[in-house]
């Protein structure tokens, strides 16, 4: 677990900035299955954090990653809102997560939401996931300035590398490797039977793909809910099936793509009676696919943390250009840097120019009682200019400081300040 002395130590009332979560990296499909979050389950987390007080969080969770960004006094009660509203475990999260702490936790946000840190290079789908969960952290109140500003800076660095970069050049995703490996494993592909179960955006992109890359017509599309399906293949012209259908039309298949968003396995065993080899992928987080099947000696199962294994042409071209988008992200993130520091050590400035100016009112004051003549503007020109050099002094201080936070609290002993 990785954690930084490096503080934004202007939110004593809030906290500290930690990004708390588990990933492909050290997680598998299983144990990022126990972790997943569902909908409903992410409005439970925004809810019983605020109860308990958290003032900003926002919740992410893809096949690839389940993370919690927030303010807290311990990261632990972020950790403790995540195991309390999925499957996992405190012990079984302990040994797969990182944990990571105001700079470090800035600079983790950049590389995810600019999709440096997706499992396939490049996939920019993340930025889109990100964007959605800080507005629903908004509507419920749960997004504090820091987080606010943070969350722009980052979408403008995704769309910076995407606009500057090649980055995202070529048609790789999860959805696009699953083709790639269809194409490289099953022989006349465009002859083969293939059925997809699933057609939320993971099915609707490996579906578009799929008649792109194979010029396949043999395609069927499968959903619990038909009419979903069926508005995905009026725009393809495929056909649909009924979910009742489905053991039947596994039989006929000669590809199946499972794609399914259930927290519990669709496809098992007892779903297959084959006569022919079956070529099962399955894109879903947790396993929508039971390791059973691989009891049929006619099933081949992929998962897609095999898929990301791909290597081509397309993955070395953004692999290159990583430097220039790493150059764009250092760019931005100082930016925002520089604003967090500036609003940690702003309120004792301004309030120390108050205290100044408040000295300043009763010494020249009391100067013009005692003095014949006294030039009041030229006092109130020459003081005003000594407060701005003496708080310039104190501010460069701060800005230069490594950890400022014992200088901020000695400046407001010293000179008895009030700051919100």
């Amino acid at each position: 677990m990785k954690t930084n002395l490096k503080t934004y130590s202007g939110e004593a009332l809030e906290g500290n900035f930690y990004t708390i979560g588990l990933n492909y990296k050290k997680a598998d499909a299983e144990i990022r299955g126990h972790f997943s979050i569902d909908d409903t389950a992410k409005e439970k987390i925004l809810e019983q954090g605020k109860a308990d007080g958290i003032p900003s969080l926002t919740v992410i969770s893809t096949c690839n990653r389940t993370e919690l960004y927030g303010f807290a006094q311990h990261p632990y009660q972020l950790i403790k809102l995540l195991c309390q509203y999925t499957n996992g475990t405190v012990e079984e999260f302990e040994k797969v997560a990182y944990i990571y702490k105001n700079r470090d936790a800035v600079s983790h946000l950049f590389t995810v939401g600019t999709g440096l840190d997706s499992q396939i290079l490049g996939d920019f789908e993340i930025i889109s996931q990100l964007r959605n969960a800080f507005r629903e952290s908004k509507k419920r109140d749960m997004i504090n300035p820091f987080m606010e500003r943070l969350a722009n800076a980052v979408i403008q660095a995704s769309k910076r590398i995407k606009n500057e970069t090649g980055i995202s050049s070529g048609a790789t995703s999860v959805s696009f490797a699953a083709v790639q490996y269809i194409m490289a494993h099953v022989p006349q592909i465009s002859e083969k039977n293939i059925l997809l179960f699933g057609t939320g955006k993971i099915g609707r992109n490996t579906c578009e793909n799929l008649i792109k890359h194979t010029k396949n017509d043999h395609i069927t599309l499968v959903n619990r809910t038909k009419e979903k399906a069926e508005k995905v293949a009026g725009k393809f012209n495929l056909v649909v099936k009924d979910y009742a259908d489905i053991q039947s039309e596994i039989a006929q298949a000669d590809v199946l793509i499972v794609a399914t968003g259930a927290q519990q396995p669709t496809i098992s065993q007892e779903l297959l009676y084959l006569n022919r080899p079956l070529l099962i992928l399955d894109l879903s987080i947790p396993k929508n696919v039971s390791d059973d099947v691989l009891e049929n000696e006619l099933v081949t199962l992929v998962h897609m943390d095999q898929l990301s294994a791909l290597t081509d042409h397309t993955l070395e071209q953004r692999a290159a250009q990583l430097p220039l988008a790493k150059k764009i992200i250092a760019e931005i993130e100082k930016e925002f840097n520089k604003w967090a520091d500036h609003r940690k050590y702003a309120p004792t400035i301004n309030a120390l120019k108050n205290k100044l100016i408040e000295i300043k009112a009763g010494e020249l004051d009391y100067q013009s009682k005692k003095i014949d003549g006294f030039n009041q503007d030229q006092a109130e020109i020459i003081s005003d200019r000594l407060i701005q050099k003496i708080t310039t002094h104190f501010a460069n201080h701060l800005k230069g400081e490594e950890g400022s936070a014992e200088s901020i609290e000695l400046i407001r002993r010293v000179f008895q300040l009030e700051t919100a």
